[in-house]
């Protein structure tokens, strides 16, 4: 690769934990309490159980992938070294769905929070002048964007354990049980449906930890950085999760929590009062979390399309390198670009009576699944066609815990393709175009600049 499409190696331990952090921790704020309206609390307990558990076994085997091609591709790299160019469109793909849908469900979450303080303000332009603010500071550099994400993801977190500590007093395991398995007091069969219906919700909790991935050309010493970043990271939001949820169940009537995009406010609005300085706090100190996450996909669908146009799956001009700052300005536009039209795209997203953020939640959650199953794929794959390959982590128990997450993966996307049919059906007609683009295109594939680490053994 040429000096003018390679980035610039910054990113040290704590910088990596922070990305990996702040990529998902949005999730804590929002989008989980949709799972409340699908499941109930119990039914969706269970519901995140089972994805904590898929997280954990995929994070640990993800791992090994990550150290061994350190890529700013991420999964498309890992699958197009294992499979050849179809792999890699998958991967790419899939993605790049999940990395370009989510920053509009978080700008929206953006917005909620500032309308709780300024009911006047208009969500959705809200949204967009936190693209606009945003995709600035990933352009001016990564260094700066990496520790300005450090930083608000540890407000972030100080701000979850202030959440809880005021609600405790409160807290009732009565409240949080009425009703749990999907209006019911007590398991039935009833209950299934729902605990199946709420899996892109449990997944939101974690969805884009693996974006770091993405951050490992630019980081320091990725063999040994990026695992510490990646367990140290899963550990602090499965902790974050289960009592942040638990919590604001217990706060009182849980069904007033679910289908809103600002279910901490309102959990804390319960205990303390609309006019409570506690109140005022969250919805202030609670937009650190919503912004570390979405300030981190900026970065991540950013260098996964500066990727793809550098290997030559997308346009190749989308892999230009900013002369300055030394960042994928133009990759970081493009994903701008494409999640502002999702905002203002109700009429088309709206599907299934469910909410605008609800949709476009479940869409990115379609791009991250296939992009789990593809990315153990490829980890089997290559285990068994580069044996010799340098993996300075190795996946514990292998091959026990990537089966574990390739399944609990497979189980997951049957499950949202049974439940969201109609949204199942636009993913795959966005591939199909994908595949069209990806076929008429082979001559930028044939002009890409060579590159080791995605054709191995095979440059």
């Amino acid at each position: 690769m040429s000096t003018s499409s390679t980035l610039k190696p910054t990113l040290n331990t704590w910088q990596l934990w922070g990305i990996a952090v702040g990529l998902v921790i949005s999730g804590e704020y929002f989008g989980w309490s949709y799972g409340w309206a699908q499941a109930g609390t119990m039914g969706f307990m269970v519901t995140t159980l089972l994805i904590a558990a898929m997280y954990s076994c995929f994070i640990f085997s993800f791992t090994e992938l990550t150290t061994a091609i350190p890529h700013a591709g991420g999964p498309f790299a890992y699958a197009r070294r294992a499979f050849g160019p179809i792999g890699g469109l998958i991967a790419g793909f899939a993605t790049l769905v999940e990395f370009v849908f989510a920053p509009p469900a978080i700008a929206m979450a953006i917005g909620a929070y500032l309308n709780v303080q300024f009911p006047s303000l208009d969500p959705k332009i809200v949204a967009v002048g936190a693209y606009l603010v945003f995709m600035t500071l990933n352009i001016v550099g990564v260094s700066i964007a990496a520790t300005f994400e450090l930083v608000v993801t540890l407000f972030a977190i100080f701000e979850l354990m202030v959440f809880m500590g005021v609600v405790a007093p409160g807290f009732s395991v009565e409240h949080f049980v009425k009703g749990g398995w999907s209006g019911h007091d007590a398991f039935s069969m009833a209950a299934i449906p729902g605990i199946f219906a709420a899996i892109p919700f449990a997944i939101w909790f974690f969805l884009a930890i693996e974006g770091a991935a993405m951050a490992a050309e630019e980081a320091k010493d990725p063999k040994r950085t990026i695992p510490v970043a990646y367990i140290t990271g899963i550990l602090t939001l499965v902790v974050l999760a289960f009592g942040v949820m638990v919590f604001a169940g217990g706060a009182g009537d849980w069904t007033k929590l679910a289908n809103i995009n600002d279910p901490l406010p309102q959990a804390m609005k319960i205990i303390v009062g609309s006019s409570s300085g506690w109140l005022h706090m969250l919805v202030w100190l609670g937009l650190f979390g919503l912004i570390a996450s979405f300030h981190g996909i900026i970065l991540g669908y950013s260098r996964q399309i500066f990727a793809l146009a550098r290997a030559g799956y997308l346009p190749p001009f989308l892999a230009a390198i900013h002369p300055r700052f030394k960042t994928p300005h133009r990759a970081i536009l493009a994903g701008g670009v494409i999640g502002i039209a999702a905002i203002f795209s109700d009429e088309l997203i709206k599907i299934g009576g469910q909410t605008l953020t609800a949709n476009i939640v479940t869409m990115s959650v379609f791009g991250a699944i296939v992009m789990y199953i593809i990315s153990m794929l490829a980890l089997f794959q290559l285990r068994k066609n580069e044996p010799n390959l340098d993996r300075p982590f190795k996946a514990p128990l292998f091959p026990i815990l990537p089966a574990i997450a390739l399944g609990l993966a497979g189980l997951s996307l049957v499950a949202m393709v049974y439940y969201n049919l109609l949204l199942a059906a636009i993913f795959a007609g966005l591939f199909a175009i994908s595949f069209v683009y990806f076929t008429v295109t082979k001559h930028h594939r044939t002009a890409a600049a060579g590159d080791a680490l995605l054709e191995g053994s095979k440059a």
